[in-house]
């Protein structure tokens, strides 16, 4: 306050000197980023000789992320520096400024000449907080590009869905099964409805992983080399889940297509003269209808190790263990979703694998059992 004992106050408050430090050392941080972005880019454009499966993925993670990153710094920061160095100009003026309206109001005669002096540093303090708040703002933006942000739940479950889209149809059947389960409690109809569609997900779950190669490369290393390590359980856990959610769909279909060809050959052979048309017509009748009863059938197939736990039990206790274990599924299937933790995904998988030895495979090998009773001959 002595500094500026006259006027009263401090017009333009700030330390050059320190300001002038940390913009050189914010222009050499710049500087090395530069460089170092320059040596990742000339390393990923040089290392075309290195190939194999540990190229691609070193060549993919520099191409699409720790260049981008440091060019991203780089910017940032030399940008911050410029901001500042701005800063530093206006920061020597104003205090210069200072020096001579508290010069003024010291030698002043009169009270008028020291309210004009105090007039004109009130008039600087004003100007000098709104020249700092510009360059606070323009640092917060500059500090708010340095780093990549943490993308938001949505945006990382839209990516995940994105770069692994069997896990994204698997993890919609998994919640799609239970919200079915739940609703038929109420209306068996649409519950039903809500299953088939979720059936119809699992077998577009199943084809997708099959067709992938990073998907089958455990479960082949795990046959050939022995190799049973967290990714071969986890694609054998998924490999189960989707097959036995496949299983009553398929079933159903299956069963209503040799329903519906039955029908249609009886149809124009009672009436050759109507042909096709009394045919299709026919066929497709018979087709939904037994489809449809097909998949009510097998819906009400218990598995036989729940059938036999809860044999004393009464059929509403029977329905909530059933909407207990697909919430089981869904919970896994939300937790893919929600957190990274190799812990988590384990954990998931542990507890998909338990339910599907208790649950889904003597309920697959019931059902199909049901099915081949209705297809055979």
């Amino acid at each position: 306050m002595t500094e500026h004992a006259t006027l009263g106050f401090d017009p333009a408050p700030g330390n050059p000197t320190a300001v002038l430090a940390l913009t050189r050392k914010l222009s050499a941080s710049a500087a090395s980023l530069g460089e170092a972005s320059r040596v990742m880019k000339a390393l990923v454009s040089h290392s075309s000789a290195w190939q194999g499966e540990a190229a691609t993925a070193f060549r993919a993670s520099l191409s699409q992320e720790l260049p981008r990153y440091l060019a991203s710094a780089h910017t940032s920061l030399a940008e911050a520096a410029r901001r500042l160095t701005g800063w530093h100009e206006t920061l020597v003026a104003h205090r210069a400024l200072a020096a001579q309206y508290e010069s003024r109001a010291a030698t002043a005669k009169t009270p008028e000449a020291l309210a004009d002096a105090r007039r004109l540093a009130r008039e600087l303090a004003s100007e000098h907080a709104a020249a700092a708040r510009r360059v606070a703002a323009t640092l917060d933006t500059a500090s708010a590009r340095l780093t990549p942000k943490e993308p938001g739940l949505l945006s990382s479950i839209w990516h995940k869905i994105v770069d692994d889209p069997g896990d994204g149809l698997s993890n919609a059947s998994a919640i799609l099964g239970l919200l079915g389960a739940g609703i038929a409690l109420a209306c068996p109809p649409a519950g039903l409805a809500v299953m088939l569609v979720a059936g119809g997900l699992s077998l577009a779950a199943l084809t997708t992983h099959l067709a992938d190669p990073k998907f089958r490369k455990p479960l082949v290393d795990g046959a050939t080399k022995g190799e049973f390590d967290a990714d071969f359980w986890k694609s054998s856990v998924t490999l189960l889940g989707d097959t036995a959610g496949s299983v009553p769909g398929l079933a159903a279909v299956a069963s209503g297509a040799k329903a519906g060809a039955a029908a249609a050959r009886a149809a124009m052979v009672a009436a050759p003269e109507a042909s096709a048309p009394s045919g299709l017509g026919a066929g497709a009748t018979a087709f939904r209808s037994t489809t449809w009863s097909t998949a009510n059938t097998l819906r009400e197939v218990e598995s036989p190790l729940t059938a036999w736990a809860l044999r004393e039990s009464p059929q509403h206790v029977r329905d909530r263990v059933g909407v207990a274990v697909a919430g089981a599924g869904a919970a896994t299937a939300v937790a893919d979703y929600v957190s990274d933790s190799d812990a988590v995904e384990h954990g998931s998988t542990a507890a998909d694998g338990v339910r599907g030895v208790l649950d889904d495979t003597p309920s697959t090998v019931a059902k199909s059992r049901q099915f081949w009773t209705v297809m055979r001959p």
